[in-house]
Order: C-alpha cells, then sequence, then structure tokens
C-alpha cells in the first residue's frame, strides 16, 4: 500500500512541476521586450498626422540592443528632404540629441511591453513636448507610434503606422 502512494506522490510531484515550469516559461515570455530593430516605412494612409502635413516618405532605421536604442530617419516633404538620428536608453536614463540645432531632452522606459518616450525641446524660444508611446504588432511587423504633442499654438494626437521592411 505504501508503494501505491508513492507512485501517486510521484505522479503528483512530477504533474506540479511540469505545471511550475509552464508558469515561468510563460511568466518569462510576458516580460520580454520587443525589439524594434530593423528597416520601418511609414504608411502614410494608415497614419494620422492632425493639423501638420504629412509627409511625402519617411524611412526609419532601428538598432535596438537594449537598453540602446538609435532611430535614423530619412524624410522628404515640401520642406525637402533630411535625415536626423536620435539615440535613447530604454531605462530612464535622459539622453539629449539635436534637430536643426535645438537639443531636445529625451526619457524612453518601458511600460510593460510598450515603450514611452518623452521629448522636451525648445524652437525658436517656443517649448514643444511630445509623448510617444511604441507598440509592435503580435507578428512584429507593425510599429504604431502614439503620440501626444504640446506646443504654443495648442495640443493634439497623431499616429504613426510604420511597417517592416
Amino acid at each position: 500500500m505504501n508503494l501505491k502512494v508513492c507512485r501517486r506522490a510521484d505522479h503528483v510531484t512530477g504533474f506540479l512541476l511540469v505545471g511550475l515550469a509552464m508558469f515561468l516559461a510563460g511568466s518569462q515570455a510576458a516580460q520580454a521586450k520587443p525589439n524594434f530593430s530593423g528597416e520601418w516605412k511609414l504608411n502614410t494612409s494608415k497614419s494620422e498626422f492632425s493639423p501638420m502635413p504629412a509627409p511625402e516618405k519617411r524611412t526609419d532605421k532601428i538598432v535596438h540592443a537594449d537598453p540602446k536604442l538609435t532611430v535614423t530617419t530619412t524624410q522628404s516633404s515640401q520642406a525637402g528632404e533630411g535625415t536626423f538620428e536620435q539615440k535613447y536608453s530604454t531605462d530612464g536614463e535622459e539622453t539629449t540629441n539635436e534637430l536643426r540645432g535645438a537639443p531636445m531632452k529625451s526619457t524612453a522606459k518601458w511600460d510593460g511591453d510598450a515603450l514611452t518616450v518623452t521629448t522636451k525641446a525648445s524652437f525658436n524660444g517656443m517649448d514643444v513636448t511630445l509623448s510617444d508611446k511604441w507598440t509592435l504588432s503580435d507578428d512584429g511587423k507593425v510599429l504604431t507610434i502614439g503620440r501626444h504633442i504640446k506646443a504654443p499654438q495648442g495640443e493634439f494626437d497623431q499616429k504613426l503606422v510604420l511597417e517592416k521592411q
């Protein structure tokens, strides 16, 4: 009779260990942060620009080795074509980039599996704040950046939809 109890206990213990292993694997997967690396093209028809005009085209090349994130953007619009680079640290450390001679101070940090980036800059004496939320589709092929802009002219929202190439 003791042998049956031992076998049953071994079976229950094995079942619990398998369940625990599956739980731990699942929770580690849930904690994994997305990797934004790749070349991304802006889909202007799926994006929303609010009062600002849409660019004619935009490509972002992203190199992401957490906590380092580098974005090189090439964009063309009625104002011309330009390329600029921004570097972030996803651990919340403030970084400074420059756009058209103006310093931009950014803080990037994870909020679950979304990356939030807050950038403050001053252009011609006007303070501007960009609050971005980056999310990646489940298949990793669509990067959506929800952006709230606060400027002296007012506040508005944008949605940038970029597709992996």
